[in-house]
């Protein structure tokens, strides 16, 4: 590997210390259904988008709850000797897109045969601290 490659592998490598992130790949719901409650705890504190998650009765608001208790161990992770309380996490953002579609058939009347399309998708969240983007805030006003 080159010096330019490794200085640059090295300053991606660098950012991602700061990134508390976790993925959902071919989640088998559609993506439409699951955006309904990606869009609830959007930018929300990560207290509250708990207690929305675990008490919605949708299907996808399950596998969200698990995914943000991944980034929220991912934080952890990163963060030895940090507490969770006052690290005042939130959502910073969060992307539903969708994966691979499985194609079947249904029988249709007339002899005919109608295609089933069977969605699914992949989900990344981000989380952040309010404390980090307060003391960044109070830096860009003092200049």
């Amino acid at each position: 590997m080159g010096a330019r490659k490794r200085l640059a592998a090295d300053a991606r490598k660098e950012a991602k210390k700061n990134v508390y992130m976790a993925r959902l790949v071919d989640n088998p719901t559609s993506p439409r259904k699951t955006r309904i409650m990606a869009d609830v705890i959007r930018g929300k504190d990560v207290d509250y988008a708990m207690n929305v998650l675990k008490f919605s009765r949708k299907e996808s608001a399950e596998k969200l709850l698990k995914l943000l208790k991944s980034a929220i161990a991912n934080w952890q992770v990163k963060n030895e000797g940090a507490r969770l309380e006052e690290a005042n996490l939130y959502v910073k953002t969060i992307m539903v897109d969708g994966g691979r579609m499985l194609k079947r058939i249904r029988t249709a009347p007339q002899g005919r045969a109608h295609r089933i399309r069977k969605r699914s998708n992949h989900v990344t969240i981000i989380l952040d601290s309010r404390a980090q983007e307060v003391a960044v805030d109070n830096n860009n006003t003092n200049e």
